[in-house]
């Protein structure tokens, strides 16, 4: 008896997972943490925990959504390429109309959750990201380097998305975190996508730019570069102090460093330090905007 109902379990349990997988689950958490954290510091440490739930489960269920999508529209690619040979799809765990289905009741329900419980203008922005990511982003790759431009586009909504939330608007502190979150994936997917070019190569996807390692290089160093600059905004504008700001340098530092090994020598292995340090930088940077957030908030109580 025990037997049959673990067999009967295990199925159930494998189909979850691959739902489960179809929504990118790293990705989206990520997501809805950058959302979470430009919501707190819009509301300059005083967001309520209602607010912040809903800003955080309406961004996550609406990117599940679009992720979920991606893999619909990508399936034949991912069949080809060897890191997405896994997925549910490619391995025929999930069928092409279960992801389409799913996908959509995701991406709809989560719009419809961030307009009622959030707004309109936090809801447009949503959308907008999705058809940014469908309609301009996707059917970029093969075609055009400008869909890594394009691409952090969207990416960088989130952080839109949570200010909107708790302020209504979009102001300069809201475009000050959307430049940083933009700036922050170009040396990001640069440096993965040298990493994985065999397997884009191999799929016709054009996500590095023209002109060589010299010009992947140059490209790497100017937006780490720049970000430096940027992150020092939300204290300029009064949302945070010096201690973020120094901190924001040095960190921006470290990830520029790497940028210029990756100018000097395009490796794998330089690559890959720009790609890992990308992984640190920003989740670092938004510890850091927590941390003067609510420090300021206490010496002003």
């Amino acid at each position: 008896m025990a037997q049959a109902d673990a067999q009967t379990t295990n199925p159930i349990r494998s189909r979850l997972g691959a739902y489960y997988e179809l929504t990118k689950p790293g990705i989206t958490g990520y997501v809805m943490v950058t959302a979470g954290v430009s919501a707190f510091v819009a509301s300059r440490g005083r967001l309520e925990l209602t607010l912040a739930m809903n800003t955080i489960a309406g961004t996550g269920i609406a990117t599940a959504g679009a992720l979920t999508l991606n893999q619909f529209v990508e399936r034949e690619v991912d069949t080809v390429m060897h890191r997405t040979q896994g997925r549910p799809l490619p391995t025929g765990r999930v069928s092409p109309m279960e992801a389409l289905g799913f996908g959509s009741a995701l991406l709809l329900g989560g719009l419809i959750y961030i307009a009622l419980a959030l707004g309109v203008l936090p809801a447009a922005i949503t959308a907008a990201s999705g058809l940014m990511y469908h309609g301009v982003y996707t059917p970029l790759k093969t075609r055009s380097y400008v869909a890594t431009l394009a691409g952090a586009i969207p990416g960088a909504l989130p952080m839109l998305i949570g200010w909107s939330a708790v302020t209504g608007s979009l102001d300069s502190g809201a475009l000050a975190l959307f430049a940083i979150g933009y700036f922050w994936q170009l040396p990001h997917v640069l440096g993965l996508a040298w990493i994985l070019r065999e397997d884009y190569t191999r799929v016709g996807f054009q996500l590095l730019p023209p002109g060589g390692d010299r010009s992947i290089g140059l490209q790497m160093v100017a937006s780490t570069a720049i970000l430096i600059p940027i992150s020092w905004t939300p204290t300029f504008l009064g949302f945070t102090a010096l201690p973020y700001a120094v901190g924001a340098t040095v960190i921006g530092g470290g990830f520029l460093a790497t940028a210029f090994r990756a100018l000097r020598e395009m490796s794998d292995e330089n690559a890959r330090g720009v790609f890992f340090a990308s992984l640190l930088y920003h989740p670092l940077l938004l510890f850091l905007m927590i941390f003067d957030t609510l420090r300021l908030l206490m010496s002003a109580a």
